[in-house]
């Protein structure tokens, strides 16, 4: 992470409240941004976003739905972002079963509004828009999935994820090819895996509702244990967003025409192959660092999830240099850690975040 380049940077973080949001509000802050971010003013209970504010920690906010063109479009306009990182969205699959027609609408026309919004402020402006790697046609492979594979998604969240790379690209060939005018956007789209770390309080998430149980002595239940999933610190991925981000930036000087920019695509961020682990492993692994009694049980829902995930990433190894720093044990380690200091002993979350930021960066 190149602190240099990103000293008095203008970056916009849409989704900014959210969990991973919050962490790279954080990160961007330390390396000397000016952060600006965007989100809904309704927030979950407890929040990482309120937590590290209490600790004299903000940044310029703008409280608006990205489904209003007009207010969007308004924001916009009042920040003049250099850099876009786009993360608001609905992001649990669960949720997206009950409020399909919000999902769609959120994570796919919503991204919309925000490239129309970019477009219309002519200036240049690179653009990260954050998807996830469930944008796959998920065939339960054991092999990893990789960019040009095909898309789909068979719950509505997967599925308008899988739309919004449709819908991203489309904007790029349409608007951002050649010579054409008007076209300021240099636009990339980045797909990482299951994120931990600590501060995610969201429902219907393994790690959260571990931590839930511990927290109040009761039984830890699996139900899902035998579920594959790409565990990764949320820091990892955030790291290759930067990463991205800069050569984007900088790109423009380099491919005259963006039809052949080698970043203006999309880009997967996942750990290394050891780090795809069950839930049921997951779960054993947190209990030896806060112990808790498990039980397993079998699913009741009916609701579809994929049982196999796994990500290549050689793309983003060749191209950007980036590829996952800690393990899974180191990642599970720190996250039951953070959880643990924050409530054993009252250290602030600011503190825990930076804490863990500044470990990542040093090696330490």
């Amino acid at each position: 992470m190149n602190k240099e380049f990103w000293l008095n940077k203008k970056v916009l973080i849409t989704g900014h409240t959210g969990f991973k949001g919050s962490w790279l509000l954080i990160l961007l802050k330390l390396l000397g941004a000016k952060v600006y971010g965007l989100s809904l003013d309704v927030l979950p209970n407890p929040s990482l976003f309120d937590e590290i504010n209490s600790s004299n920690f903000s940044c310029e906010s703008f409280f608006e739905d990205i489904n209003n063109r007009d207010n969007l479009k308004k924001c916009i306009s009042d920040i003049m972002p250099e850099i876009v990182f786009h993360l608001a969205a609905q992001p649990l699959v669960r949720e997206s079963y009950k409020n399909p027609i919000n999902t769609w609408s959120t994570n796919l026309m919503g991204s919309l509004n925000l490239l129309d919004s970019l477009m219309k402020m002519n200036k240049n402006c690179s653009v990260v828009m954050i998807t996830t790697d469930k944008v796959y046609k998920n065939k339960e492979w054991i092999h990893g999935y990789r960019e040009n594979d095909e898309l789909g998604g068979y719950d509505p969240y997967s599925a308008s994820k899988a739309a919004c790379e449709i819908a991203i690209s489309s904007w790029r060939d349409s608007f951002c090819l050649g010579d054409k005018e008007g076209c300021n956007l240099m636009i990339a789209s980045a797909r990482s895996g299951n994120v931990i770390g600590g501060g995610d309080w969201a429902k219907d998430r393994i790690f959260p509702d571990v931590i839930r149980s511990l927290q109040n002595n009761q039984k830890i239940i699996i139900r899902n244990p035998k579920s594959t999933r790409p565990w990764q610190h949320v820091l990892d991925p955030l790291a290759g967003y930067l990463v991205l981000a800069e050569k984007l930036y900088k790109s423009r000087k380099i491919f005259k025409d963006s039809s052949e920019n080698i970043y203006a695509g999309p880009f997967n961020f996942g750990p290394a192959i050891d780090s795809n682990k069950t839930v049921e492993e997951l779960v054993h692994e947190i209990n030896k660092h806060w112990n808790g009694l498990i039980s397993i049980k079998g699913s009741s829902q009916k609701l579809h999830e994929a049982n196999k995930l796994h990500l290549q990433v050689d793309k983003s190894f060749h191209l950007l240099g980036w590829k996952s720093k800690w393990n899974f044990e180191n990642a599970v380690k720190r996250t039951v850690d953070w959880y643990y200091n924050f409530n054993q002993k009252s250290c602030s979350a600011y503190d825990l975040c930076a804490r863990d930021i500044d470990s990542f960066i040093n090696g330490t």
